[in-house]
């Protein structure tokens, strides 16, 4: 247990790394900031959207409840619209880092650069990843996350309804879970220029799981503060890449 907390402890002082190195160049605040400004619009219109339909599309998921009482049905559609709005931004956090990644690959693959050339010592051999590439890269890899982000909402959704678990232990386990997807996004560039594909940097962040999750959920967390990730996501870039050089280090002596 001792360990654990250790190892969170320093995933979360990576992410404090991040913001220091980011802070200290405004240039890399800002080259961060453009793409996730982009993607920001986008997730918060469709965000305003879903608050509009809400009512309408907790009713179509819940019909069963067409015949109860008014109580009982408003409280088990109220449930179920929270529910709704939960697992939407869970899955459209992971949506707007992998949206965001594609977008603005060349601007974070210079900061991961940055970041280990000049902190790090750099990257023997390191490729040259074109946008093409890392687009593609990027895309494919956040249409599997997400795809897999998607298949854990279904039974968290579910489980969502049970009486007090419902609303303690499942919150915890699906932000849990979806900062753990997200930390493998944010890893990605500095696997890419490796040359390591998305299976071997799962097994990696899995096996310091507490350091992953101590850097991983607490930028989960500050992205769910709105405009917030404008500034958290060029920091949680930088720092992401700390953590990858640090494990891939670890791996290989």
């Amino acid at each position: 247990m001792i360990r654990v907390l250790r190892d969170f402890s320093t995933g979360v002082g990576l992410l404090a790394k991040g913001f220091g190195l980011v802070f200290r160049s405004p240039k890399l605040l800002l080259i961060g900031a453009v793409p996730a400004l982009v993607t920001t619009v986008l997730l918060i219109g469709s965000l305003v959207a879903l608050g509009a339909w809400i009512d309408e599309i907790a009713a179509w998921v819940t019909p069963f409840a067409d015949d109860w009482d008014e109580t009982p049905r408003a409280a088990t559609r109220f449930a179920a619209g929270v529910s709704i709005i939960g697992a939407y931004v869970a899955v459209g956090l992971l949506l707007f880092s992998a949206i965001t990644l594609v977008i603005g690959g060349p601007f974070y693959e210079h900061i991961a650069e940055t970041v280990e050339d000049e902190h790090l010592g750099g990257v023997p051999e390191a490729q040259r990843v074109s946008w093409a590439r890392s687009a593609g890269v990027g895309l494919r890899d956040g249409v599997l996350l997400v795809g897999l982000a998607v298949l854990c909402a279904v039974p968290l959704f579910l489980a969502g309804f049970i009486p007090v678990v419902g609303q303690t232990v499942v919150p915890v386990v699906a932000v849990c879970v979806n900062a753990t997807l997200l930390g493998i996004e944010l890893t990605g560039i500095p696997f890419t220029r490796r040359g390591l594909k998305l299976d071997v940097r799962r097994r990696v962040l899995r096996r310091r799981r507490a350091v992953t999750l101590g850097f991983a959920v607490p930028t989960y967390l500050l992205c769910l503060i709105p405009l917030a990730a404008l500034v958290v996501f060029p920091a949680a870039m930088a720092g992401g890449t700390v953590l990858a050089h640090r494990l891939l280090h670890d791996e290989l002596s």
